[in-house]
């Protein structure tokens, strides 16, 4: 996951989150998060580099819609980064001592 920018890193994850990912559900809950529209020159050729990764399988929904879902290599990095990542926010919410 090292290798990822923080864009690919929030779509491999909105991805592991949704109940159907395809395409504009993964942009509609980007565009919410970014808090302004995600254009797809930018989205589908990251999906496409995730898949290219083999952290996302790209099926078809329908003849026009594309459907991702989070492969087992994807969901062992975002598994492996939520453990370094709760390694340094562990004690974030403890009270400090002054």
């Amino acid at each position: 996951m090292h290798d990822l920018t923080g864009f690919q890193r929030d779509i491999l994850y909105v991805t592991a989150g949704l109940e159907e990912p395809h395409g504009l559900a993964i942009k509609a809950e980007l565009d919410d998060y970014y808090e302004q529209e995600i254009n797809h020159g930018r989205l589908y050729p990251n999906l496409d580099d995730l898949v290219d990764k083999g952290l996302l399988k790209k099926g078809e929904l329908d003849k026009r819609t594309n459907v991702y879902t989070v492969t087992e290599r994807g969901v062992r990095e975002i598994e492996a980064r939520r453990e370094w990542e709760g390694q340094y926010l562990e004690d974030v919410n403890a009270p400090t001592t002054s």
